[in-house]
């Protein structure tokens, strides 16, 4: 029965993908510790930060949840029809169409109530949220831009992990968000190079679909110059220290590595150009200015204390 359990737990989480969690959640962290930051800056006391901190992160698990299985309950009969998906847990029988929806209803509940605990800001606009994330699902359907609804979904989560703690809108989180955006839309194109005879073979839109495979690797590097850009901006802007400056070379050097390993002729590097660059981008730049913003605020912290 346990054994029954683990398995049903693997499925689920198979199901969302929930490894790809490492591209939003390390971008949520930055604006969470940027809101800690400003709330030493206003010297704001923060007792509730540990659990603000467990409800933004139940927050993203859950808003990606929904937005992930929600996408695999859509597009379920193209899953089917596609030999590369066809195998995803739905078309497989391996998890029921009605389940997948129950898990989608329970995931978003579960969102909008923890969103209710963090602060009235948040909780009416977690269905402004949930509509964004799960409207991308849809977009394949009638536009080639919905690589950047994916992105702009994504994107909610370091000004969304900013305004958990601070109640309040900034110009740095959403240099991040725009980042995100740029980098998020850049290697989802990529990555739906796989897709680019079948998407045209069922009348769905993609960026590769519409322009062909020269034309969407030339757009995914432009969109990823953008978001590098963004990424420069934040560091003048945040008046970070000299610490940012190596997260952001790696995170500027990933991408450039991404576009160096696939090309209009070969894609067997698709899939690490997705997961490994982009996993290690995120991953790497986050713990740069995390440690960074870390620092900042502990050498704040004796003047706050201080009367």
């Amino acid at each position: 029965m346990n054994l029954n359990r683990m398995n049903g737990v693997k499925n689920y989480l198979s199901l969302v993908k929930f490894s790809h969690t490492i591209f939003a959640l390390p971008f949520a962290l930055i604006g969470f510790v940027l809101g800690i930051k400003h709330m030493d800056d206003l010297h704001t006391p923060a007792e509730d930060g540990i659990k603000k901190f467990l409800l933004v992160l139940l927050c993203m698990v859950t808003a990606r949840s929904t937005a992930m299985a929600f996408n695999r309950y859509l597009d379920r009969h193209f899953d089917k029809l596609n030999p590369r998906t066809a195998i995803r847990e739905i078309p497989a029988g391996i998890i029921k169409a009605e389940k997948a929806l129950l898990f989608i209803i329970i995931n978003a509940a579960i969102f909008v109530t923890a969103t209710y605990f963090i602060n009235p800001i948040c909780f009416y606009l977690s269905p402004v949220a949930l509509f964004v994330i799960m409207f991308y699902s849809y977009t394949k359907r009638f536009t080639y831009l919905c690589h950047v609804v994916l992105g702009v979904g994504l994107s909610l989560a370091p000004i969304g992990a900013y305004l958990a703690v601070t109640g309040s809108f900034a110009l740095l989180p959403l240099l991040f968000s725009f980042a995100v955006v740029f980098w998020v839309s850049g290697f989802d194109v990529i990555y739906a190079l796989q897709d680019i005879d079948f998407d045209q073979s069922q009348s769905l839109y993609s960026i590769p679909s519409y322009w062909g495979l020269k034309k969407a690797l030339n757009i995914a590097r432009v969109l990823h110059v953008f978001s590098a850009g963004f990424i420069i901006a934040a560091y003048f802007v945040g008046d970070f220290s000299f610490i940012y400056l190596g997260g952001m070379a790696v995170f500027i050097g990933m991408l450039l590595y991404q576009h160096s390993i696939v090309k209009p002729n070969d894609l067997s590097k698709v899939n690490i150009a997705f997961m490994t660059a982009n996993g290690i981008a995120s991953i790497v730049f986050s713990v740069f200015v995390i440690g960074g913003l870390v620092l900042q605020i502990l050498a704040n912290i004796p003047s706050a204390i201080i009367p």
